[in-house]
């Protein structure tokens, strides 16, 4: 699983298998601004959900703007 970049930000997954709990780390201009969590299960979260963290960090952050 690749790293996302959008609208300027860059989302870097990170997982694992045992606790099965996983967070995407978010970079502006290679400055570290947040950590999304999320929990998922099977061997690897589905990219689907990795899209919809990603998605829900813009409609949070656009709320706040």
């Amino acid at each position: 699983m690749g790293a996302i970049d959008r609208d300027g930000y860059r989302f870097e997954t990170e997982y694992s298998v045992i606790s099965q709990k996983g967070a995407i780390h978010v970079y502006r201009d290679g400055e570290f601004i947040k950590e999304l969590t999320f929990s998922f299960t099977g061997e690897q979260p589905v990219p689907s959900l990795i899209e919809e963290v990603v998605d829900e960090f813009f409609e949070t952050s656009q709320k706040c703007e």
